[in-house]
């Protein structure tokens, strides 16, 4: 009989050396993917605590915006981390220890260097303030209502500006003048023609001026007429002239007796000329039209008319008291010439005569001369003929 092959029934069982390493690959392999899975979180952590400390940050500085990533956590590491320089008068909307986060806003107001001057001083003024008031403010710098500043108060500062306060002082001073009165001429048919009565005395009158002066830094800048004011109104002399005619040539009286030289024939400015009687020692003055003299100024009603109506004439014009000289009369003045009296003055009495000029500055000079011979000769100048 032949044998009978035999065959295993069940697979053979591995060793205590092999389980052993199975048993380590499982294990090496379990380690290793939590290793993996440990090191993406701590990447994963790291990067969402990056991006919780980076904040984005408005800068503001002198006006133009710009937005920042950063990490710093307040004012100070931000302005280190930008290598951003904040002078000693610079201002900064936030104190360098304030925290930071997300969307904070930091203004750095950059100061200008003005100069200032004011009350005779001047100083360095460092400001972050905009306009010239805010730096006026700032130094207390006090103003009255006409002082002025330089340039507006409105106007943007710059650097290196020069900011001028101007001290105004306005004061009003009154100036009293007298205004003269006026002669008004009446005829009489009961006086003799040359005579003259007056019936009503003149009254000068007071005429206020005002005037305002404007001084800067203490020197006088304007000085303005800001009103007249007539205070008193002249009263006006009213004269009788004398028309009813006689026989005989009038004479001129005069304190004392008629001078032994009346109605004499005398040679004067190289002709032969009839006078009525010759005065001695008279004193001569000067006058103009202007206000210094008349008290008018020109444009006032009747300025450069003289009391019996004429029109001021130099060369021609005197005034005189006429009961020495007859209005309308000639008369000549020895060193002067002919003149004509055809104005009266309330200062013009007795032997004086206001000499016309029309330089106002001419009269001034005139000054006061005494001890002069006037020849009276009549209503008609002499001529040649």
């Amino acid at each position: 009989m032949g044998s009978i092959p035999t065959e295993e029934t069940h697979v053979p069982r591995p060793t205590g050396k092999l389980f052993a390493l199975r048993w380590k690959h499982e294990h090496l392999r379990a380690a290793l993917l939590g290793a993996i899975l440990v090191f993406a979180i701590t990447i994963m952590f790291v990067s969402l605590l990056q991006r919780a400390a980076t904040k984005s940050i408005t800068i503001i500085d002198n006006g133009i915006a710009s937005v920042l990533k950063t990490k710093s956590s307040n004012v100070l590491n931000l302005l280190e981390e930008q290598d951003i320089e904040v002078g000693p008068h610079d201002r900064l909307s936030l104190l360098p220890t304030d925290s930071l986060k997300e969307g904070s806003q930091l203004v750095i107001d950059r100061a200008v260097g003005v100069t200032v001057k004011a009350d005779g001083k001047q100083q360095v003024a460092y400001t972050t303030e905009d306009t010239v008031g805010g730096v006026i403010s700032t130094l207390a710098i006090k103003l009255s209502d006409h002082d002025r500043v330089v340039p507006a108060m409105n106007s943007p500062l710059k650097e290196g500006m020069t900011v001028a306060v101007v001290r105004v002082h306005k004061e009003v001073t009154e100036t009293k003048y007298p205004i003269a009165y006026k002669v008004v001429k009446q005829d009489n048919d009961k006086l003799e023609t040359g005579k003259q009565k007056i019936v009503t005395a003149g009254k000068n009158g007071l005429v206020v001026f005002k005037t305002e002066r404007v001084y800067e830094d203490g020197k006088l800048v304007s000085q303005e007429m800001i009103e007249k004011t007539v205070a008193q109104p002249a009263v006006q002399q009213v004269v009788a002239i004398g028309t009813m005619k006689k026989a005989e040539v009038a004479t001129l009286t005069y304190n004392g007796p008629p001078s032994a030289s009346e109605a004499q024939v005398v040679k004067l400015n190289g002709q032969s000329v009839k006078v009525k009687r010759m005065l001695h020692n008279v004193t001569l003055t000067a006058y103009s039209a202007g206000f210094a003299s008349t008290g008018k100024s020109e444009g006032d009603y009747g300025y450069g008319v003289t009391a019996s109506g004429t029109v001021v004439q130099e060369g021609r014009t005197i005034a005189v008291d006429p009961k020495v000289i007859p209005i309308g009369w000639w008369v000549y003045i020895d060193g002067i010439g002919f003149r004509r009296a055809e104005d009266t003055g309330s200062a013009v009495k007795g032997k004086k005569i206001d000499v016309y000029y029309d330089s106002e500055s001419r009269a001034n000079k005139f000054g006061l001369k005494r001890g002069y011979k006037v020849y009276v000769i009549g209503p008609k100048k002499p001529s040649l003929d």
